[in-house]
């Protein structure tokens, strides 16, 4: 018998590799690992992939990098010699370090990561035109893509909710966007900042015109999309100001964006005790972007701002009559006959509040019966005074 044709078989689909602004081999060492270890890594947008090799197409660990700080390079340990091929990236919340196959390779690497976080090309790198081109390039693709998304610190919630998260969690940032309370459609930005040890909160507006996005400052300042806000914000302060990114273990606690209702806090005014954490050169980096009362400029209808108070209307007292004054009761005159302590008594008793009627017949009979006792008390003293002398006798 002629055997059953098995079916053809067909090629497997070739796993499709992302695109990248740049990739290579990388060493990473992160703050719990005790030694390199060797991957392909790849830099898409503000996140840094790592595959096990160069022809996977699924990665095995990431670095947000939009929680960056800064970058520098690191000598190897024990080693006071150049660095040459190794590198330290410094993030929000730890620090990678990462070695490289050439010096060209580290500059390179960190040449793409500076343009696609800061959105420029850095010309103080040891680069040649072509990786230049290459990053200008890059930039533009970046560009591009944000244009399209919202910046990960723009949270849908209220003025009085994004003072509240500042406060709250200053390790996550200190700049918030979020939408107008005014219903115009555009948008407003939220900073948190210390001046003088002092927490200050300010709330900016940014208006969108057409395309474009108008920071409204003394001088106007048009943004081709809320990324570009933010990073104007964060440029003219010296990166003082952070934008405000909640990590994985806060969006556990309050959910993947933000919690329709925040739990109840007292809220302070701007000049409260409850201070953040002092920045570097926290002083030295305060640059207001904005003129020195911006918020005299911004009315923003939802919740009144700390730094102008409420003014409260008086109340209006009740009318009511002026009741006249109590007559002074004057003490009556001592009458003749009796002993100052029965004269004090009398003008003691006589000072109490007695109706005119019930009150003088009162102290009438009182005085009838202690007069009645006194007799006979002096009565009894002088009989017995009489029988001690007839005894004497």
């Amino acid at each position: 018998m002629a055997s059953a044709l098995s079916p053809p078989r067909l090629p497997k689909p070739k796993s499709i590799q992302p695109s990248h602004y740049y990739e290579s081999f990388l060493e990473k060492k992160g703050p719990r690992d005790r030694d390199y270890k060797k991957f392909w890594a790849g830099l898409q947008g503000l996140t840094l992939y790592f595959y096990n090799s160069n022809r996977d197409s699924q990665y095995v660990e990431k670095l947000d990098l939009r929680v960056f700080v800064k970058l520098r390079d690191e000598a190897p340990w024990g080693s006071s010699q150049d660095p040459g091929t190794h590198f330290c990236l410094v993030l929000r919340n730890q620090e990678i370090k990462f070695k490289v196959e050439s010096v060209e390779s580290r500059e390179m690497w960190k040449g793409f990561i500076v343009t696609v976080v800061e959105l420029r090309v850095p010309f103080n790198l040891t680069l040649l035109p072509g990786h230049l081109y290459m990053m200008t390039e890059a930039l533009a693709k970046e560009e591009a893509r944000r244009a399209l998304e919202m910046p990960s610190c723009f949270l849908k919630v209220s003025r009085l909710e994004a003072q509240l998260l500042l406060e709250r969690y200053p390790e996550c940032g200190n700049l918030l966007l979020r939408p107008s309370g005014d219903g115009s459609g555009g948008v407003s930005v939220t900073t948190r900042q210390a001046l003088n040890g002092t927490p200050v909160v300010r709330h900016y507006k940014v208006k969108c015109e057409g395309p474009k996005y108008v920071i409204d400052v003394e001088q106007p300042f048009s943004c081709a999309s809320l990324d570009a806000v933010v990073n104007y914000f964060v440029s003219h302060t010296k990166q003082a100001l952070v934008p405000f990114l909640l990590d994985e273990d806060y969006e556990k606690v309050i959910g993947p964006a933000l919690p329709k209702q925040l739990p109840p806090a007292s809220i302070t005014p701007v000049s409260s005790h409850n201070k953040l954490p002092p920045l570097p050169n926290q002083d030295e980096n305060y640059v207001i972007p904005i003129g020195d009362d911006p918020a005299a400029n911004y009315v923003n209808g939802d919740v009144p701002s700390p730094s102008r108070p409420v003014v409260q209307k008086p109340r209006k007292l009740a009318k009511f009559q002026a009741k006249p004054p109590k007559t002074p009761v004057m003490p009556k005159p001592e009458p003749k006959g009796l002993n100052s302590g029965l004269a004090k008594k009398l003008a003691v008793s006589s000072a109490q509040v007695f109706s005119p009627t019930t009150g003088l017949a009162g102290v009438t009979a009182e005085l009838e019966e202690k007069l009645q006792r006194r007799r006979a008390l002096e009565h009894a003293a002088a009989r017995t005074g009489d029988q001690q002398a007839n005894l004497q006798a």
